[in-house]
């Protein structure tokens, strides 16, 4: 007698078939009837500077770039993505998405000293990281190997310099689905998942 789960049966279900193959692999985790997350990074709001004032500023900025940009977003195949608008010709094509923000005061950016809108480099390090995780096409031409990111690996390190295009970071989703990137905050924790809808 044959098998059960021989070829006959992954021929008549096919969904069936994929699911088990797609659940046996840990990178992967169902998160709906068509959405399979393939990455995700998170660091927490806590400990981005070791003087707390000034991890207030960061924490703030940073939070107020995720509601700038929205909490989610979707790349279809071949678009772009990129931490802010002044973007190199090769993706000017391509780009549908930014953080819709500048990081100036009038945004309502805070400072801490030193400049406004610090803090926002860590966040596109948490993006970017998350991006390259998943497999996407990404760029990001100035690193931030003059200090240290907390939680996040140095090569992972991104400068964000507006309105310069060589300060920003670029995504490109170059799968053959579409890619959604979605933000949570817990009050600690900020998160960032990439998922590719089936």
């Amino acid at each position: 007698m044959a098998p059960f789960l021989g070829s006959h049966f992954f021929a008549m279900f096919p969904t069936i078939a994929a699911l088990m193959i797609l659940t046996s692999n840990p990178n992967y985790k169902i998160l709906g009837e068509a959405d399979v997350q393939i990455s995700s990074r998170s660091f927490s709001l806590e400990d981005r500077y070791n003087v707390p004032s000034v991890n207030t500023v960061f924490k703030e900025n940073i939070l107020l770039t995720i509601e700038r940009m929205g909490h989610e977003f979707t790349l279809q195949p071949g678009q772009t993505f990129a931490f802010h608008e002044k973007v190199l010709a090769k993706y000017e094509k391509s780009l549908v998405k930014t953080t819709n923000s500048h990081f100036n005061s009038s945004e309502g950016f805070k400072s801490d000293g030193y400049l406004v809108g610090d803090g926002v480099c860590h966040i596109a390090s948490l993006i970017y990281w998350a991006a390259k995780d998943a497999g996407l096409e990404t760029y990001a031409p100035s690193n931030h190997n003059f200090a240290n990111i907390p939680d996040v690996p140095k090569e992972y390190g991104v400068a964000i310099l507006s309105p310069m295009p060589m300060g920003n970071l670029y995504i490109t989703n170059n799968q053959d689905k579409p890619v959604n990137f979605e933000f949570k905050y817990d009050g600690e924790n900020l998160s960032v998942s990439v998922s590719e809808t089936r």
